[in-house]
């Protein structure tokens, strides 16, 4: 019986993903870089690596980069004030959940967009605790961020389960010794989830798999 969860933000409990994309995309155009959803879905959700040596290799000073860095952070704080990201369906699973399992959120996200994204979502009231960036070295796909979860929480691996949308965060968690399902966006959905216990189709479904 596991005894605690841990979830993925961006593109699991929120829909987030592709508003990451359209800032990203919008901020680089200009600069001459044309970046397509393989592309995005290859430098980042994948291998981790970002998209600005793109820039780069279009004769992007290093100065210029820091500003549309900046200018990409800007716009997609302004999407995340405006467009719609709530997944009930992810809601309404955290709320079966608490108090039947420990829970927290585990998130590449900067402190600052993580907190504009659940100032309306009510998500927080039911998780113990969130890992964001700042509170670990190495990003994912390193398995840094759930070893740091795993530490609040005081558990083995053994005893937690993680649910990602991405092969970097699936790769983070087994290297981190924990079950991983994988619950794909359009996004993620041709990606090898080789590795997870379980690929599904939709977030409620972890209820029956954990409750069973």
């Amino acid at each position: 019986m596991k005894k605690a969860i841990l979830w993925d933000n961006d593109g699991v409990l929120v829909d987030t993903e592709h508003l990451y994309y359209q800032a990203t995309r919008e901020v680089l155009a200009p600069a001459g870089v044309d970046l397509t959803e393989d592309l995005y879905r290859e430098l980042l959700l994948v291998q981790a690596k970002g998209a600005w040596h793109l820039a780069a290799e279009q004769g992007v000073s290093g100065d210029e980069i820091a500003t549309l860095k900046q200018a990409r952070n800007a716009r997609y704080a302004e999407l995340l004030e405006t467009e719609p990201i709530l997944l009930p369906e992810s809601y309404e699973t955290l709320r079966a959940l608490h108090g039947r399992f420990r829970m927290g959120i585990v998130t590449s996200s900067r402190r600052d967009h993580f907190e504009i994204i659940h100032r309306r979502t009510g998500m927080l009231d039911l998780v113990e605790f969130t890992v964001a960036s700042g509170d670990y070295t190495r990003s994912k796909p390193d398995p840094e961020p759930y070893m740091v979860a795993l530490e609040r929480l005081g558990l083995p691996a053994a005893d937690c389960v993680v649910v990602e949308d991405s092969l970097r965060g699936l790769t983070a968690a087994r290297a981190a010794g924990i079950d991983c399902y994988v619950v794909p966006t359009p996004l993620t959905r041709d990606s090898d989830f080789t590795g997870a216990v379980k690929v599904l189709s939709r977030v409620p479904e972890i209820i029956g798999e954990l409750t069973a």
